[in-house]
């Protein structure tokens, strides 16, 4: 049985779902089963597909977002890639069935994967016309004449003019589509994997237009309707995939995560420095990337690097190289920071209600350099902000351009197939059970590697369809 996934990135479960306009994805549902997807941690971009085509957590892949530490050293950042990530993928296994895949856009994806079939660059790509893009090469020409030069991203999306982001998402969708509808109709498959970029950034670009509880909500804005737009668009794409693909096929409608309003941001690292837990030795006259920062490292004992969730790091001795705190003070300096973060107030006094995590005990095996917390400030709605000489600790706007929106916890997905055993809402679905399901869906062996579950399993001993995280990992 073929197997056609289609991303959504940062698709919005409340929007999938709540939004009767969505006619083909209604159509989908009624015909499947359908519900929330709790995303890995961090849930972001890169990792979280991985983890979706791997069954892998993010600690198991040693990808802890777009940069990771190199090395124990303060200053070596590495931008992950598709050479990153080590795990077998599901179109790995079906290669080993003689199945043919089309990858298209599924990050990280540049340098485009070898595989057995078709593989096309995401938006880490830097240039369609001048990098190698696409495997094998020769599709490359056929790719940019077909849409006159394939896009992988909207460059510069955080932007205030909104006119203009709204015209490149629209124009770089409608290109990536039709290369989609290609793809399906000329080439062999077995299995196909599109994933579309644009979703998310319509969400950053444009959520504080649609959501009335974001505080920049102003009712009758002009772009207040942008948002539905671009899902409509994306329904009536995949109507025509749907078709395309043949009533054999399974298809999976899904997204990596999810999306929520931006309250603001906090200053982690300007916070450590008013603590005295990093050290400057001088403080900036003004707003400075963490990078440009002179950190007397022989006095700090935490820093912080921004994004959408904070990646907190201590400075230990033996460990970094003018590391301060004993090896032997290590748990219970990493638990007092643990509460201390999580005692963080907003802008208005209240609780912030933060999540801190500790990589070892949300991931099955920590690889690559994992930072010492995960700081989830407000449950995302918060954003980290890594600069300093902001000379308070929230922030109204990003550091790095206009953002209106952050992650959620939960995406969503809809799964119909012939003779699908499975109807209606479906709870407890977690983004690491999506491969195992698809292979037993379509009559493959599950790995054993896998750390998922299928959905139609029946193993003895298994949590039951439809259980939740915390049993799955009671389980494990």
């Amino acid at each position: 049985m073929k197997i056609c996934v289609l991303g959504l990135d940062c698709a919005a479960p409340e929007i999938i779902f709540g939004d009767e306009g969505l006619v083909n994805i209604r159509r989908l549902m009624a015909t499947g089963f359908w519900g929330r997807l709790e995303s890995v941690i961090p849930p972001i971009t890169v990792p979280a597909w991985m983890c979706i085509c791997t069954s892998q957590d993010p600690g198991s892949l040693g990808i802890y977002g777009f940069r990771n530490r190199a090395d124990y050293s303060y200053d070596r950042l590495r931008f992950v890639d598709s050479r990153s990530i080590q795990a077998p993928a599901i179109w790995d296994y079906l290669a080993l069935e003689g199945k043919k895949s089309i990858i298209v856009g599924v990050p990280p994806a540049y340098p485009p994967r070898r595989l057995n079939g078709i593989s096309i660059g995401c938006f880490l790509t830097p240039n369609t016309q001048q990098f190698e893009f696409t495997y094998p090469a020769g599709i490359q020409k056929k790719i940019n004449d077909l849409v006159d030069g394939y896009p992988v991203d909207v460059h510069g999306f955080r932007t205030d003019d909104k006119a203009w982001l709204k015209n490149q998402i629209f124009e770089m969708s409608r290109k990536q589509w039709k290369v989609v509808h290609w793809l399906l109709a000329e080439e062999d498959w077995d299995y196909f994997h599109f994933v579309d970029i644009g979703l998310d950034r319509m969400h950053h670009g444009f959520w504080s237009c649609f959501d009335k509880k974001h505080r920049e909500y102003q009712p009758g804005n002009p772009y207040e309707d942008t948002i539905p737009e671009y899902y409509r668009w994306l329904d009536e794409q995949i109507g025509k995939v749907s078709e395309e693909a043949g009533s054999d096929t399974i298809v999976l409608v899904v997204s990596d995560h999810g999306a929520q309003r931006l309250d603001g941001g906090f200053a982690v690292n300007e916070w450590l420095v008013k603590e005295g837990l990093l050290v400057l030795d001088e403080y900036p006259a003004r707003i400075t990337r963490f990078e440009k920062l002179r950190v007397n490292w022989a006095k700090t004992r935490v820093w912080s690097e921004g994004g959408y969730y904070a990646r907190v790091f201590l400075n230990v001795e033996g460990r970094e190289p003018q590391g301060v705190i004993p090896s032997g003070d290590y748990d219970a300096f990493l638990a007092e920071m643990k509460s201390r973060f999580e005692a963080l107030t907003d802008d208005r006094g209240c609780p912030l209600h933060s999540l801190v995590f500790r990589p070892r005990d949300i991931y099955r095996r920590v690889g690559g350099i994992p930072p010492d917390l995960i700081v989830h400030f407000g449950g995302l709605l918060w954003r980290s902000i890594g600069s300093v000489g902001h000379g308070k600790l929230h922030i109204e706007k990003n550091d790095t351009g206009p953002d209106a929106c952050n992650h959620a916890q939960f995406g969503a997905f809809v799964l119909t197939a012939p003779d699908c055993p499975l109807r209606g809402e479906y709870h407890g679905a977690h983004l690491l059970d999506v491969a195992p399901s698809l292979l037993q869906l379509a009559g493959y062996k599950v790995p054993a590697s896998f750390q998922g579950r299928s959905w139609f399993s029946d193993e003895p001993g298994a949590p039951a369809i439809g259980a939740s995280s915390a049993a799955r990992e009671r389980k494990a």
